[in-house]
């Protein structure tokens, strides 16, 4: 077997601030690339609790006209900036598409920089819980100075200097915005089904039974969505432990010196089949 934690080692070699985008593009793309996709996929999930965010969501109908091209639009950008850095012409073209989409409605600094979080802390907790493997500090710091450089390419104004600033904004942002509202519920309800429409040979009363076991109490709150029976949730936990106990024992991906697309090679992506080829950055989120 190959060295299982070599790619370990190489992130303890590397400074979190400076060498942020290496040691996020090794945690993400081959250290955890499964729990990495799931994780920003509850990250985007736990926004819509927010009555501003879901509204606006709700007014453009587009997550009740084009769900999957949506969440892939989201996924596939975020990966170009993790995958070519930030900064290289794939980054800023991807970065540019961001901007452009959001420039197009009024959202408030708050609800960005909200949003922005929400990348950095809940892959953490999810790997926190269902990894391989802890976390070491590194990769923590690493994720926050990653984002943090993003949104100042997104031009979101104050935001924290530290990791703890930003959890802290974070977890109070969420106890004041997190309320129940209509749109929360129905834009919530779109996202159940298009996470059940991936697993089409499993009874969708099932699927989203196991979804929903993974909300907290205050998402099931704001969504209005009444939890499923405690057993329901413990079993899905317990999968997922299991695997990473399975996934603890299989070789290690190995991160190449060079940067390599781990994250945008997606030639079975739903909305954009054999990406990347035959596409670029530009080309994502538009009508």
């Amino acid at each position: 077997m190959a060295d299982r934690f070599a790619n370990l080692r190489r992130i303890e070699a590397l400074d979190p601030v400076t060498g942020h985008q290496e040691i996020l593009r090794i945690t993400a793309g081959y250290e955890f690339p499964w729990d990495y996709v799931k994780s920003l996929e509850f990250a985007l999930f736990r926004t819509y609790c927010v009555p501003s965010i879901s509204g606006l969501l709700a007014r453009t109908r587009e997550f009740e006209r084009r769900p999957q091209r949506r969440y892939d639009d989201t996924a596939l950008l975020m990966a170009e900036l993790i995958d070519h850095g930030y900064d290289s012409p794939r980054g800023r073209e991807a970065l540019r598409v961001v901007n452009r989409l959001h420039g197009r409605f009024e959202i408030t600094n708050d609800d960005m920089k909200y949003v922005l979080s929400t990348f950095v802390f809940d892959p953490v907790d999810w790997l926190d819980a269902y990894g391989w493997r802890p976390l070491v500090e590194q990769e923590r710091q690493a994720s926050f100075h990653f984002y943090r450089a993003v949104g100042v390419r997104m031009a979101i104004k104050d935001l924290p200097g530290t990791y703890a600033e930003f959890r802290e904004f974070k977890d109070a942002y969420e106890r004041r915005e997190f309320v129940y509202s209509e749109t929360n519920r129905r834009i919530g309800q779109y996202t159940v089904d298009l996470f059940c429409s991936w697993y089409p040979y499993v009874p969708k009363a099932l699927t989203s039974q196991a979804v929903l076991s993974f909300l907290d109490e205050p998402m099931s709150r704001a969504f209005g969505f009444t939890r499923p029976p405690a057993a329901v949730g413990a079993l899905a936990r317990g999968t997922l432990r299991l695997r990473s106990r399975i996934v603890r024992r299989l070789p290690a991906r190995t991160a190449p010196p060079a940067p390599r697309a781990a994250l945008t090679d997606q030639p079975k992506n739903r909305t954009y089949p054999g990406y990347p080829t035959g596409y670029e950055p530009s080309g994502l989120g538009a009508e």
